[in-house]
């Protein structure tokens, strides 16, 4: 259990950690602060945005802040699950050799995992991916190789189609947030993303990031604490079950939205995991606020990035899932009277 001093010192750390990385991605406070509230919830992250906007960038920056041992992967229509887990080649003196890959090279000290192009990778890989995310292991070589401190981060553009592979409901669902990455829209942010040479060359960006601000390795124990240092009222808890039944039948608490029939949308709700990584996110944000207990406002902070790719449509309206989804989570925390 951290004491009070052990707690401020190390919310002191996480708001050091955003304002280093805020210093080398501008323009993405927001997003910046949700990815921080996962990883310190323990939970992976899924970004997505247009071509370019700098989701590598930013997922580059956490990995470095956080420290120890990184691993990256370019998803490609060619990729095997077997490319994970082993790497085959020949040596200097024509001798087959056979090495670890990349998710089994730094053992249990791999601590960030990033999987460049998602959406590329075909649906096998992305179910050992799955695995190796719900059970923080996978079995190779005839032995278990287990991975207690790693975060996944997953990127994919939204522009590309062709020579890709949507993510399975399930895969998505392993995913404590999923955020969109937009185009800064402040001028001064603007002009300076192409003005700015220091903006030019993300290598040298990412340099004067501190490496290691918040050590990945007790990120595990930090989030512990933090889920018991931070309390929900029984007042709280009752507003967590009534959004989770929302999800299921929203037309109950008057949730309506133009064009779509509502006792037609739903075909699945938010799952126990899911409702789960909320109430974890929502202490996290609630920690971060120099708070021990969870107000309704840091709810909503977090539900649309933890619930939004939660709920599952019905066919006729997957297709619409980009513009229905949003309105259903704005509309559901409207409808759901709060404490």
């Amino acid at each position: 259990m951290f004491s009070e001093q052990q707690h401020s010192d190390w919310r002191n750390t996480a708001l050091a950690l955003e304002s280093g990385i805020g210093n080398a991605v501008i323009g993405q406070q927001q997003l910046i602060r949700l990815i921080n509230i996962s990883l310190l919830a323990r939970g992976h992250v899924l970004l997505e945005g247009d071509v370019g906007v700098g989701k590598t960038t930013v997922l580059r920056a956490f990995a470095r802040a956080v420290g120890g041992e990184f691993e990256r992967v370019e998803g490609t229509i060619d990729l095997l699950p077997n490319d994970l887990v082993y790497h085959t080649y020949v040596d200097a003196e024509g001798q087959p050799r056979i090495d670890p890959g990349p998710l089994l090279r730094h053992g249990d000290k791999l601590t960030t995992f990033f999987f460049n192009e998602i959406n590329r990778a075909r649906p096998q890989v992305q179910s050992l991916l799955l695995r190796a995310m719900a059970e923080n292991s996978v079995s190779a070589f005839n032995r278990e190789f287990v991975f207690p401190h790693m975060t996944v981060f997953a990127d994919r553009n939204k522009i590309e189609k062709e020579e890709t592979f949507e993510l399975a409901s399930a895969a998505r669902d392993r995913f404590m947030f999923e955020l969109n990455m937009a185009t800064p829209t402040d001028e001064s942010v603007r002009r300076a993303l192409i003005v700015d040479t220091a903006y030019h060359d993300t290598d040298a960006l990412l340099e004067n990031i501190e490496s290691g601000i918040c050590a990945g390795a007790e990120l595990n124990q930090l989030g512990a604490a933090i889920q018991q240092f931070v309390k929900a009222s029984p007042t709280m808890e009752r507003y967590f079950l009534e959004l989770w039944q929302a999800t299921e039948t929203p037309r109950r608490f008057g949730v309506a939205i133009d064009g779509v029939d509502i006792e037609r949308l739903v075909l699945a709700g938010a799952s126990p995991r899911g409702m789960s990584a909320l109430m974890r996110a929502a202490r996290v944000v609630a920690w971060l606020d120099g708070r021990d207990h969870i107000l309704p406002d840091d709810v909503h902070t977090v539900l649309p990035s933890a619930l939004g790719h939660r709920v599952f449509f019905t066919p006729i309206y997957e297709l619409r899932r980009a513009e229905i989804a949003p309105a259903l989570i704005t509309q559901i925390m409207n409808c759901v009277a709060s404490p």
